[in-house]
């Protein structure tokens, strides 16, 4: 157990190498899928061709929104993208970093299950065998006595071995069209990979200052938001201790000093120790009030990027008042703060 969770936290800290592990898992997943799963054609002219290119499209998709959902940063793309102006800018360059960066990694595995289809070849065999033109296939004419409705239904056979009986013609159709299936899958992937060279070779060598500056704060907000969550756990863990023993010495404070009587000194100073370290995490939030317009304000104004060392007087008695915290009176006035960070971004 302890082993799964030093690996669990890892991967938390490493949420890139996290993601493309998932999306490797993913990529092997559609693979073993397609390997596992067993294609039946109807064999009805009316449905070979639904079901053949339904096959080679609708799992991809399904991937591709798998690959969307199963990405943390979606969210955060979501609530970046939504969120109030407030005092800092939105950068559209950020935002469509964020969407390509999650779009490219949610396409490998629909890319795989694309790959593996065409080379197959079993869906374009189901999909097009009506299409085929037999007679340049064989040396017999075994369709001329037959009407077009029953041509094709001797066609749409060809992929069900239990029901057409021509071994050979079906043996030449079935090579013939997975040729054409697999030159088409060699092309598919001949594609992807010149786009994904263009991606990641060709963009930066044009546009690197840009590159580099939408990476960064792509990265700042992605760690933005992870220490905001740890910091409202923090505080919401040590909030309920400090609310719990509080209310514990007041309904039953005899039993407490009991309690206190019959304990060591030593446990008595690191119970101290301890509530001091809870009330330390408070930062100065002692009021339900408060801590949600604290989260209110940080949803509809989040702070400027542009770090300072000293805070000046005006704004140091602009919050004594309850002013840009907008802190309950009588709450945060004895907390000393010894560095106010203001922040401002020019991306």
């Amino acid at each position: 157990m302890d082993k799964f969770r030093m690996m669990f936290q890892f991967l938390q800290s490493n949420q890139e190498s996290f993601m493309n592990g998932i999306c490797g898992i993913m990529a092997l997943a559609s693979a073993q899928m397609y390997a596992a799963f067993e294609i039946s054609c109807p064999c009805i002219p009316e449905y070979n061709y639904s079901y053949g290119i339904g096959l080679l499209v609708i799992p991809p998709i399904w991937f591709f929104m798998l690959g969307f959902v199963l990405n943390n940063n979606v969210s955060m793309l979501a609530e970046e993208w939504k969120r109030p102006m407030g005092k800092r800018k939105k950068d559209p360059a950020i935002l469509r970093y964020m969407f390509c960066s999650i779009t490219q990694r949610s396409l490998i595995a629909p890319a795989v299950w694309v790959s593996v289809t065409l080379m197959d070849g079993k869906s374009f065999l189901c999909a097009f065998s009506i299409n085929l033109d037999i007679e340049q296939l064989t040396n017999t004419s075994l369709t001329s006595g037959m009407s077009e409705t029953e041509r094709m239904k001797w066609l749409a056979k060809i992929p069900c071995k239990d029901l057409f009986h021509q071994d050979d013609v079906r043996e030449a159709a079935t090579r013939y069209i997975k040729c054409i299936s697999q030159a088409c899958g060699w092309l598919f992937l001949l594609i992807m990979t010149f786009l994904a060279f263009m991606i990641r070779a060709i963009r930066p060598c044009f546009t690197q200052a840009a590159f580099l500056k939408t990476k960064y704060w792509s990265h700042y907000i992605d760690i933005e938001r992870k220490l905001f969550d740890d910091t409202c756990k923090e505080h919401a863990k040590s909030f309920a201790k400090v609310c719990i023993h509080q209310y514990f010495e007041s309904v039953s404070g005899e039993m407490r000093s009991f309690h206190r009587h019959q304990s060591s000194g030593d446990d008595n100073d690191d119970e101290a120790e301890d509530k001091r370290s809870d009330e330390d995490k408070l930062l100065g939030i002692r009021a339900q009030d408060d801590m949600n317009k604290v989260l209110w304000n940080w949803h509809t104004c989040k702070p400027p990027l542009a770090l300072r060392k000293d805070q000046p007087d005006g704004q140091e008695n602009a919050e004594a008042n309850g002013g840009p915290n907008m802190l309950a009176n009588g709450h945060a006035h004895d907390v000393e703060k010894k560095e106010w960070a203001v922040y401002y971004s020019k991306v």
